[in-house]
C-alpha cells in the first residue's frame, strides 16, 4: 500500500533545518539582479493583470517564518507575452535588490496555467502566458531564522521588453489563533501539511462561483509506527494506527455543522480503490465536525468515524473536549484526520488561514525538539504527549 508506508527521511528532512517541501529559502544575501529591468513607461503597459486574492500571514515553523500565497496572472492582450522572470520585494524598500529572484528556467515549476494548457515556449526560455490566458504562481518563502519577514512584499514581472509590477500586499492579514492539538499522542506525521507542493496546498478550486483554496494549510493526520501507518490487512481500517483515535476541539467554540452516518472506505491498495459512497461536495469531507472558533475562522474535521460524533450542531465546547473519533468516510483513501482552519465553515468555499499549536514536539530521528507556539509543516513527525499551556 504506497499510501501508508511513511518514510523516515520525509520526516526528518522536514526538522533538519531545510525549507518546507518545495519552498523558497530566503536569506536575503542576493546578489544585484541580472535580468534586463525593462521599461515602465511604455504606453500602453502590457495589458497583465497581477493580484493576490488573499493576503498572507506569516506563521513560525522550526525556527523559519513561512510566507504562504499565489499570485494570479492574467493576459488580457490578445498576444502572447514572453515572462523572462519574476523578483518578490519588499515593498518598503523597492530600491534595495530582491528578497528572492525566479529566473526563466526556474518560472516553469513557479507558474501553473489555468486549465492546464502547456507553455509553448522551453524550461530554459521563460513561460509563455498566451493572449487571454492566465496562470498561477504557487509561492512558500521560508525566512531564515533571524531574518525579517517584510512588512509588505510587491512583485516584479519581467517580460521582454517591459516590466509589470503588482500591488503591495501584506503580511499579517489574519489573526494567528493559538490551538490545542486536534488529536493526542505520539507518532503523528503531518502529511500533506503546509509546503509547496502537495495536493492540500495546490488545490485552487472554485465553489459558488469563487476560485479559493481553502486547505492551503490543511493537515492530514495519521499515525505511524515502525514507519507505517497499519499493521496488518492495509484492507482493514482497524488495521491502521490512527483509526478511532479521539479528536479533540483545538479551542472554545459553537458547534456549527456535523455529519453522520457515512460509512468507512476500504483503504486504498495495489488492488484499487472506491469509495463507499459518491464523492459530492456534500460526501467529500465524510462524517465531519466543524466549530466556529469566532473571528470569522472555522475548524473543520472531516473523514471521521460513522456513529462516533459526540457533538450536535449548536453546542458549545471546551477545549480539549472528545468530538468524534478518526475514521476512513468521505474522499478518505486512509484512516486519518483532516484538519484545517479557513475563513467559512464550508469545506472548499473558504480560505485556508495559518495557526500555532501550543506545544508539541518534533521528532527528527537524532533529536526531540519542542516547539512552542508554531505550526508543523508537511512531514513533521509529531509527539503530542506534553504539558499543555494554559
Amino acid at each position: 500500500m504506497l499510501l501508508a508506508v511513511i518514510t523516515s527521511q520525509t520526516a526528518v528532512a522536514a526538522a533538519s533545518g531545510d525549507p518546507a517541501e518545495g519552498c523558497q529559502k530566503v536569506e536575503r544575501s542576493l546578489t544585484a539582479s541580472s535580468v534586463f529591468q525593462g521599461d515602465t513607461s511604455v504606453f500602453p503597459p502590457p495589458q497583465l493583470e497581477i493580484r493576490t486574492p488573499f493576503e498572507p500571514t506569516s506563521f513560525p515553523s522550526a525556527g523559519r517564518n513561512y510566507l504562504i500565497y499565489e499570485l494570479r496572472l492574467q493576459n488580457f492582450s490578445d498576444a502572447a507575452m514572453k515572462i523572462r522572470a519574476v523578483d518578490v520585494l519588499d515593498a518598503d524598500a523597492p530600491a534595495e535588490k530582491p528578497i528572492l529572484e525566479f529566473k526563466a528556467q526556474q518560472l516553469h515549476s513557479l507558474l501553473q496555467p489555468v486549465g492546464g494548457q502547456a507553455p509553448s515556449s522551453g524550461a530554459d526560455d521563460g513561460f509563455q502566458l498566451a493572449g487571454g490566458s492566465s496562470a498561477v504562481a504557487f509561492f512558500c518563502l521560508a525566512f531564515d531564522e533571524g531574518a525579517p519577514v517584510p512588512r509588505k512584499l510587491r512583485h516584479s514581472v519581467f517580460l521582454e521588453n517591459a516590466v509589470v509590477s503588482s500591488p503591495d500586499i501584506g503580511t499579517a492579514h489574519t489573526p494567528l489563533r493559538v490551538l490545542a492539538p486536534p488529536v493526542s499522542g505520539t507518532d503523528w506525521i503531518a502529511a500533506n501539511g503546509p509546503s509547496n507542493d502537495s495536493h492540500h496546498r495546490l488545490g485552487l478550486f472554485v465553489a459558488g462561483g469563487v476560485a479559493r483554496i481553502s486547505r492551503r494549510y490543511a493537515i492530514d493526520w495519521k499515525q505511524i509506527r515502525e514507519n507505517a501507518s497499519f499493521s496488518g490487512d492495509a484492507r482493514d481500517v482497524h488495521a491502521y494506527h490512527a483509526y478511532g483515535q479521539q479528536v479533540l476541539a483545538v479551542a472554545d467554540g459553537t458547534v456549527v455543522s456535523t455529519r453522520d452516518g457515512l460509512p468507512d472506505n476500504i483503504p486504498r491498495t495495489a488492488a484499487g480503490f472506491s469509495t463507499a459512497v459518491p464523492i459530492t461536495l456534500e460526501t467529500a469531507a465524510g462524517n465531519s465536525v466543524v466549530l466556529d472558533l469566532g473571528g470569522r475562522q472555522f475548524a473543520y474535521y472531516a473523514h471521521l468515524q460513522a456513529g462516533s460524533l459526540r457533538v450536535k450542531k449548536g453546542d458549545r465546547v471546551r477545549r480539549g473536549q472528545v468530538l468524534a473519533r478518526i475514521g476512513n468516510s468521505g474522499d478518505a483513501r486512509e484512516p486519518h484526520l483532516h484538519f484545517q482552519l479557513a475563513t467559512t465553515p464550508d469545506l472548499m468555499a473558504a480560505e485556508g488561514i495559518p495557526y500555532l499549536i501550543d506545544q508539541y514536539v518534533v521528532d527528527t530521528g537524532k533529536n526531540r525538539d519542542k516547539r512552542t507556539r508554531e505550526l508543523p509543516v508537511r512531514g513533521m513527525l509529531i509527539d503530542f504527549n506534553q504539558p499543555r499551556s494554559k
